[in-house]
């Protein structure tokens, strides 16, 4: 694991990438609904439309984009799904699917969340999206560019949700679900509109007697078209109803019908006049839930409170005190009555009408002290559950102490690395959810502990987005408790979350003010972090000498301290400073003791980081299969890890290797992947350095021209981000590529690189200045003899 609190990677420069590792063929179209009836004249209409949008050779003539409006429980989803099977085989390169539950009582998707799903399964590394909506919706559409796709965006709130996720090409076919008419696509996309109301009632009779065949005597056609009306001919509500049926085999229609008859009455007594559909599905809900046996009954409510869009059995069987087995039991009570969903193995969510009636039912139902009590238990669920995560994830990590779980809550252990990964990988959805609810709810103390124990347990895989919203909560309910270390904690946290996203006057602030908290509590092995993440930005910016002193300074407190992983932490990134300045006997001496460390302890990122210092020393001591061995060892750690953000950086090093040794198409394969990874981080800093050794390489290989085009690129970023020295030395790069062909600009360039330089007087700075003057001298000395 990359610890928070290193250099995390190689000190060199270099390249650029826009192509996708590799071009998989996603399959992510959930199964369709069993005894799908009818609809046949919606389906023939989609069927039209796609034949619409296609020449004679079936390639797209336009942009495929079709809306399939309707009215809560309409069968929106069925009706898309089952169409979307039918042709998915005019789709070569595979489907994506994703429901933005936008009528969730929660918060819907975001269009940068399904982006950070989809991206991955187009061959993007989870943490490598990028963090900004625009920049990964124009990723998506790269990837799209080539593709004949198909995407169900379903249950979509509004336009805004669904227009970052429409691919830039005619070749891919996009099927949005909507309760809204989504005009706006229609103006400004030119999407096509299907309006679904509810089943003519032949079809809504077919779907009951579907349903309940063989289960049932047959019954009388009148009761089914009676019951058929009671249920307002909606799709959700005749499955339900008819599911109801059919675990009765022996009771006469004719008395369920009277039952639900009271119960739509009721309903009707109840209503605002609202839509007389809306009252049809309350009313079936409502007769099918007071149904359930009482168990089943308060489980369905109950999670109703679970904070996030899915659930796994353990979460579930905290949320109602039950031992797992009758969780299982009862979870399966609930989806055989099709007031639950089971979408894989033990994962299960709702409908999103059916999560808003638990969530009702439970208010009305459940007392305040029993709600908070469910909610506590949940809570406390995946406190502990990511606590255990840790242990694996970060374990070099203080955890923060915790109160045992009541004897009715079972956190999952976890045997190795991979099921801790696993398990982060499968419930980050529920993560930052949680935490709102805790604060919601006045949990302060869980709010703030959530957040810090989440962000030590977070696999490497999980994407960034939105966790520095998830550590400001966390930060809020510290500051409201008087918890000044947590504070200080959440403020370190967030201080390497602004790092991630270079936004560096913010992490130093979030830095000096934990810092400040610790001094006063006497907290030294905090001060001495805050002193190190301090360093680091110091050594981001190449201020060396501060980041030397302050790695000094941290250094001596965990050595007095006895801490002895951190301590060498700090020697290595103390040994990145003097390998940054050129001093390589003192960085040398010194990453070889970290190293030695950290291999005693086994810690895989860290000792990745320190090889990857070796590396570059390698490399200056004109060592390439030494430096070569040591980042390929490296580059072997993040792929054990399972951690993109290890691998983008330490991949630098193993460029800058194989470039030395001559191995150009291998030195390029590591820098553009690089470069491909950095950019989805955000991190445009270490992109561009990654663009920069691409264009060392084609300088190497005598392509003048595309190795300009990328230094040119790294330069202006790096003129963008502030950074003198690395935009100094793609300016120096660039006019070594230009000397034969653009002299003048060259002249030019050399001329700037000086006066970039001029700022820096540690000995790689005065060697590289030397050179540069060399350069310039005889490129005038030539200019002066033609």
């Amino acid at each position: 694991m990359v610890q928070a609190r290193s250099v995390t990677g190689g000190i060199h420069f270099h390249h650029r990438s826009d192509q996708p590792p590799g071009s998989p063929r996603p399959q992510q179209l959930p199964g369709g609904i069993s005894r799908f009836v009818n609809r046949t004249v919606e389906l023939n209409r989609l069927d039209a439309f796609l034949s619409s949008t296609a020449d004679e050779d079936g390639d797209r003539r336009e942009t495929s984009l079709c809306v399939i409006a309707g009215t809560a429980g309409a069968g929106k989803t069925s009706l898309a799904l089952r169409w979307a099977h039918r042709v998915q085989d005019r789709f070569p390169d595979g489907q994506l699917h994703i429901n933005l539950r936008g009528y969730d009582p929660g918060e819907p998707v975001t269009p940068l969340e399904a982006l950070h799903r989809f991206l991955p399964a187009l061959g993007v590394p989870t943490p490598a999206v990028p963090v900004e909506t625009e920049a990964a919706a124009a990723l998506y559409r790269s990837l799209l560019a080539d593709r004949r796709m198909l995407i169900v965006l379903d249950n979509a709130g509004g336009a805004r949700q669904v227009r970052p996720l429409l691919p830039g090409n005619p070749h891919c076919l996009v099927l949005v679900t909507s309760r809204g008419r989504l005009s706006g696509l229609a103006v400004h996309d030119g999407a096509h509109h299907l309006t679904l109301g509810t089943l003519p009632e032949p079809e809504a009779v077919a779907l009951l007697r579907a349903v309940t065949a063989g289960y049932r005597p047959v019954d009388d056609p009148e009761k089914l078209v009676e019951l058929a009306r009671l249920c307002a001919r909606l799709p959700l509500a005749l499955r339900i109803a008819a599911e109801r049926a059919a675990s009765h085999p022996h009771m006469r229609l004719d008395e369920l019908i009277a039952d639900l008859r009271d119960e739509s009455a009721l309903w009707e007594a109840l209503s605002t006049g609202g839509e007389e559909e809306a009252d049809a599905v309350r009313s079936v809900f409502a007769w099918s839930y007071r149904a359930l046996p009482p168990d089943a009954a308060r489980l369905f409510r109950l999670l109703g409170l679970h904070p996030g869009p899915e659930f796994g059995t353990g979460a579930v069987a905290a949320l109602a005190a039950l031992s797992i087995r009758r969780t299982r039991q009862l979870l399966d009570v609930l989806v055989t009555a099709h007031m639950l969903e089971q979408t894989a193995p033990d994962r299960y969510e709702f409908h999103d009408l059916l999560r808003a009636y638990a969530t009702d039912q439970a208010q009305a139902e459940e007392s305040r002290d029993d709600r908070t009590a469910a909610l506590r238990r949940v809570l406390d669920w995946y406190l502990h559950a990511a606590d255990a995560a840790q242990s694996w994830i970060s374990p070099a990590e203080d955890h923060v102490p915790l109160d045992p779980p009541e004897p009715t809550i079972t956190p999952p252990a976890f045997a190795d690395y991979d099921q801790a990964v696993d398990f982060s990988e499968r419930e980050h959805l529920n993560f930052p959810p949680a935490v709102q609810a805790a604060e919601r709810a006045g949990l302060d103390r869980h709010a703030w502990q959530l957040s810090a124990v989440l962000e030590n347990s977070r696999a490497p895989s999980a994407p960034a987005t939105g966790w520095l919203a998830t550590a400001q909560i966390g930060l809020r309910a510290a500051r409201r408790l008087g918890e000044r270390a947590a504070a200080a904690r959440l403020l370190e946290s967030l201080g390497f979350g602004h790092v991630k996203l270079n936004q560096l006057i913010e992490a130093v602030d979030c830095h000096r003010a934990a810092l400040a908290i610790r001094r006063e509590l006497g907290d030294r092995e905090g001060e001495a972090t805050s002193l190190n993440a301090l360093g680091l930005i110091h050594l981001r910016r190449r201020e060396l000498a501060d980041a030397e002193a302050h790695f000094g300074q941290a250094m001596a407190v965990f050595d007095a301290l006895g801490a002895v992983h951190w301590a060498t932490v700090t020697l290595s990134n103390l040994a990145g400073a003097h390998l940054q300045a050129g001093q390589l006997a003192e960085a040398a001496e010194q990453i070889n003791r970290a190293l030695a460390t950290h291999r005693e302890s086994g810690d895989k990122g860290c000792i990745g980081d320190a090889l990857c210092i070796l590396s570059a020393i390698h490399l200056d001591l004109g060592e390439p299969l030494e430096a070569l061995r040591s980042a390929q060892e490296a580059v072997e750690l993040a792929l054990d890890l399972r951690s993109h953000a290890a691998e983008g950086y330490w991949l630098l090093a193993l460029g800058d290797a194989q470039q030395a040794l001559g191995r150009f198409a291998d030195a390029l394969t590591s820098y553009h992947r690089s470069a491909s990874l950095h950019r989805r981080l955000g991190d445009r800093s270490r992109e561009a350095r990654a663009w920069h050794g691409a264009g060392e390489t084609y300088r190497r290989l005598d392509r003048n021209v595309d190795a300009a085009d990328l230094l040119r690129s790294a330069a202006a970023t790096q003129r963008e981000l502030d950074d003198a020295w690395q935009e100094a030395l793609a300016l120096a790069a660039l006019a070594d590529a230009l000397r034969a062909a653009e002299p003048q600009q060259a002249v030019r360039h050399w001329t700037e690189a000086l006066r970039l330089l001029t700022g820096y007087d540690d000995p790689r700075a005065v060697r590289t200045r030397e050179a540069v003057t060399g350069c310039l001298a005889e490129a005038v000395a030539a200019d002066t003899r033609e």
